[in-house]
């Protein structure tokens, strides 16, 4: 996607914005980024956001449903690729579909992804697990197979925009500074499970002590100290902000803390491993349902990931902010 069909597809504020389904988050200043886990999380630093609404679940597909059939859109999982996007690549090879996590009865390494996600023909948002499933029953589940685009094109028809990474995690830490996970300091309190991740040798077995294999209700665990849910686990989320390998350091004075930081560079965000495929990247939050402690570790505030902008997966959504808020609510209000 060129960067003047990701400017057109920014929303712009309408009439459609309610604030029924969202938290006020107030402004702050909080320590962001960790260097304890992963490098690109590093260095951990100071940075500041205005106040901002923040949609309270991620988009459920009830919700995306309701977008598509006033819009009529069509989302980039149900478009067969552009061949000029894809040098070298084989026309027979170019459907319409989406990547799907297929649990392998054997693995060679965990630095192998292609054992366990297969493209499959005809996965998308209203069949996530190819043309033989549906949603009739997951209404309440996050939407998923959504690319970039899609949820930009969501938001501007909901009055809305997509969070940038620094909102993301402001309102993810829900009021704790510098904690581990967005609830404390330990993964399951009291042996309760706070979030659906997987429990298990990630690919191999999934245990399910949290109820779930896959996608769970986006109310379905208890919401942080801002009465979010699910910002950690179930699925990942898109940001606004393009990907860059590390955090900037913090700056030398503290009257210099960042302001609302947009992130990287649209032309440093390409993956480096495939030169000869210049698709920008930009950066998820929050987990999914597929982090386990033997692999992908990423259910934290902290955490962050690349994926470029064409690609959508069963495990991948978003949810959306409001930066222009008609009143701050009164102390009383959510």
């Amino acid at each position: 996607m060129s960067r003047a069909e990701i400017a057109s597809a920014e929303p712009e504020p309408n009439d459609r914005m309610q604030t029924d389904d969202m938290v006020w988050i107030p402004s702050g200043t909080f320590r962001m980024g960790s260097d304890h886990h992963y490098p690109e999380e590093a260095p951990a630093h100071r940075a500041s956001v205005d106040g901002f609404w923040i949609d309270r679940t991620p988009v459920t597909n009830a919700q995306f449903r309701e977008f598509v059939q006033e819009t009529g859109h069509i989302t980039v999982a149900e478009r067969p690729p552009d061949p000029a996007q894809y040098p070298g690549a084989l026309p027979h090879m170019l459907y319409a579909g989406s990547l799907v996590f297929s649990p392998p009865r054997r693995v060679h390494t965990l630095r192998d992804w292609s054992q366990w996600w297969t493209f499959l023909r005809g996965a998308n948002w209203r069949r996530p697990y190819g043309a033989r499933s549906n949603i009739n029953v997951l209404s309440s589940h996050p939407v998923v197979h959504i690319a970039y685009a899609d949820a930009l094109a969501y938001a501007k028809w909901a009055g809305k925009q997509l969070p940038t990474e620094a909102e993301w995690e402001f309102a993810a830490r829900g009021g704790l500074e510098e904690e581990e996970y967005a609830w404390g300091n330990a993964l399951t309190p009291g042996g309760k499970h706070m979030a659906n991740t997987w429990q298990g040798n990630f690919p191999l077995q999934n245990l399910c002590e949290d109820g779930f294999d896959r996608t769970s209700p986006v109310t379905a665990f208890p919401p942080n100290g801002y009465g979010i849910h699910d910002m950690i686990g179930n699925v990942w989320e898109w940001t606004a902000d393009w990907w860059s390998a590390r955090h900037e350091a913090d700056v030398a004075k503290p009257c210099c803390i960042p302001q609302n930081p947009r992130g990287g560079r649209e032309d440093a965000s390409y993956d480096a491993c495939q030169p000869n495929i210049r698709i920008p990247r930009k950066v998820l939050k929050g987990g999914s349902h597929l982090c386990a402690p033997n692999y992908c570790r990423r259910y934290r505030p902290a955490a962050r990931h690349a994926e470029p902008v064409d690609t959508s997966t069963s495990h991948v959504g978003f949810r959306c902010v409001k930066r222009t808020p008609a009143a701050q609510p009164s102390s009383s209000s959510s």
